[in-house]
């Protein structure tokens, strides 16, 4: 990837944070302890469960080496800001969506690398000189997810009506850079897409679809909420594919191609668990 490219990614993602931030306020966080349960079990799934699954499904299908990696990748990142929207428009648990994601955003800092880290030791062939691009990983990561986030949140607290005018125009501006993202890896890998396409196709859309269910089924075995088991769902199946492909982008854009197939039908599924949502809302009525 060029260097342009990047700064465009890393713009993009600045972007898309500071959308996130400005949803944000201290008692997102302070959830975390008004309701543990929800929230340990949508870390749980998140942060330990997925990144295992994910691994799990490497060893099922036959993917190549730069396929395997970017899974691994895409099983590292945190949800994006699109499962606050998801869970909202399935009439979910809105707040702890946004909690989750919170949350997991920070932690995936500390997480991120180390599982990188693990999937080039376990997927890098014997022969190939094996860079470690942790520094870097983590610096990036300071950069477009603890700044901006920080950011969104000092202006939501100290510039409300501020943080209110900016948030549709940011989500839209959020949705058309990842458009633009998904379409410029497309461009780049294009002498390769139906290959890629094809071989990445099975195993994320594995990984999308037993993530959610994994997510509501954990979240009804701990006895949480219809709307609680549902945003854990949505946190589950919707990665933030964008930070995935930076992540990519400093090791090998190859990478990030599974992350770019992810993010064209993830929403396709989460239609599913909207449509129950909303359905289990108008019975309610």
């Amino acid at each position: 990837m060029d260097s342009g490219s990047k700064i465009f990614l890393i713009v993009a993602l600045f972007i898309i944070m500071i959308g996130m931030g400005l949803s944000l306020t201290t008692a997102d966080f302070k959830r975390v302890l008004r309701f543990p349960k929800a929230v340990f079990i949508g870390f749980l799934n998140q942060i330990i469960l997925l990144p295992l699954i994910a691994f799990g499904l490497t060893q099922f299908f036959d993917v190549s080496n730069e396929i395997a990696i970017g899974v691994m990748i895409l099983s590292a990142c945190p949800g994006g800001p699109t499962s606050n929207l998801v869970t909202h428009l399935a009439k979910g648990d809105t707040a702890l969506s946004v909690t989750l994601t919170a949350v997991n955003s920070v932690v995936t800092i500390i997480t991120i690398p180390i599982i990188v880290n693990f999937a080039l030791g376990e997927f890098t062939s014997s022969g190939d000189e094996i860079v470690s691009p942790v520094k870097d990983i983590i610096g990036a990561l300071l950069a477009i997810i603890a700044v901006p986030l920080t950011i969104g949140m000092i202006v939501k607290n100290k510039k409300p009506d501020v943080a209110a005018r900016m948030d549709k125009p940011v989500r839209i501006a959020s949705t058309l850079i990842i458009i633009l993202v998904i379409v410029g890896i497309v461009i780049k890998e294009r002498a390769q897409l139906v290959e890629r396409v094809s071989e990445s196709f099975a195993i994320v859309f594995t990984l999308n679809v037993a993530t959610m269910l994994l997510g509501y089924i954990t979240a009804r075995f701990a006895r949480l909420s219809f709307k609680q088991a549902l945003a854990i769902c949505l946190e589950s199946g919707n990665q933030n594919g964008t930070l995935a492909i930076q992540i990519s982008s400093l090791i090998n854009i190859a990478y990030g191609f599974p992350a770019a197939v992810y993010s064209l039908f993830m929403y396709f599924t989460a239609s599913i668990p909207i449509m129950i949502g909303l359905k289990k809302a108008k019975e309610e009525v």
